[in-house]
């Protein structure tokens, strides 16, 4: 059996906080943790009826937690306008973002209804849009803002010259395109937060390896059946070898979220041999992520790709 990994997270009575990919795998758990501390979540998510199934088990397991289901595609940018002009509209302060919803390595390339190509939009350019839009909710509410990278960020580059893959589609390599640029916009709104006194917190995490559904059958995005990969890392999670769990991997987020002594612009991620597993603790920044001349190109072009504005 796995070896059990806990943190104690502090009371978030009276918070409001969004979990994006909350109806399963490690968002359900960060999801969880916050509810049972205190937190009202709210779960955006692609499948209503999933999520409100989620949603329900959190609150078999945590009488009195309070979670809603809100919807959102992060492939679609009028899902990801819908959703912010809602919120915008009850006005509510949000407290803690968690950037976690993504998709992993589609075997062929595919295009979003806006043009773009699907992990680069999901993974990040929708992450990008929905944080920028909410940015004044974000303010309001002094927020900690946790953008969940992967251990591929650290790997691979960006394609600054095909950053929508129309040439020479490689699965993984766009992967990590998107998850290296979702971290350059984290620590570019740190940058921007701290240059333009915004009043909230960015910062990253990473949940290691553990046997999520991001590698498992998933037919909508071409992949017929679970991937040999992803059976040999449950396999080993289960005898508690190298690798987290969806519990533990979910505890960076949420220590960078919640802790007081996580701070913004540093990178938390397990601790573990070669960081695949164990407790969160603060881990040395990713070279591809701390450059902030990558950092304010990215926006740039994201704002560009998604047509919304932080000026």
């Amino acid at each position: 059996m796995a070896r059990h990994v806990d943190i104690a997270v502090p009371d978030l009575t009276g918070k409001l906080a969004l979990v994006t990919g909350a109806s399963d795998g490690i968002g359900f758990n960060i999801a969880a943790r916050l509810a049972g501390a205190g937190a009202e979540v709210m779960m955006p998510v692609r499948n209503e009826a999933k999520g409100e199934a989620a949603a329900q088990r959190i609150r078999q397991a945590r009488p009195g937690a309070k979670v809603s289901v809100r919807s959102l595609d992060l492939s679609s940018l009028g899902s990801v306008g819908a959703l912010a002009d809602q919120l915008q509209g009850e006005g509510r302060p949000i407290n803690i973002l968690i950037n976690n919803a993504g998709v992993m390595t589609p075997p062929t390339r595919q295009v979003t209804k806006d043009g773009l190509e699907l992990q680069f939009q999901t993974n990040h350019l929708g992450h990008f849009a929905l944080t920028a839009q909410l940015l004044p909710l974000l303010r309001a509410g002094k927020a900690h803002v946790t953008t969940q990278v992967a251990l591929s960020a650290n790997q691979n580059g960006i394609n600054w010259d095909d950053p929508n893959w129309e040439k020479d589609y490689h699965g993984f390599r766009s992967y990590s395109h998107s998850k290296i640029a979702l971290g350059l916009f984290a620590m570019e709104l740190h940058r921007r937060n701290i240059a333009q006194g915004w009043g909230i917190q960015s910062n990253l995490a990473h949940p290691g390896v553990s046997p999520t559904n991001l590698l498992a059958a998933q037919p909508g995005i071409g992949r017929p059946r679970d991937t040999m990969a992803v059976r040999s890392i449950r396999t080993m999670s289960r005898l508690g070898f190298l690798f987290g769990t969806a519990e533990s991997a979910a505890l960076p987020a949420v220590y960078a979220a919640t802790s007081p002594d996580a701070k913004g612009g540093l990178l938390y991620g397990p601790k573990g041999f070669h960081h695949l597993g164990g407790a969160p603790a603060e881990e040395p920044m990713y070279t591809r992520l701390a450059g902030p001349d990558d950092g304010r190109r990215m926006w740039e072009l994201s704002e560009r790709l998604v047509g919304v504005s932080t000026s």
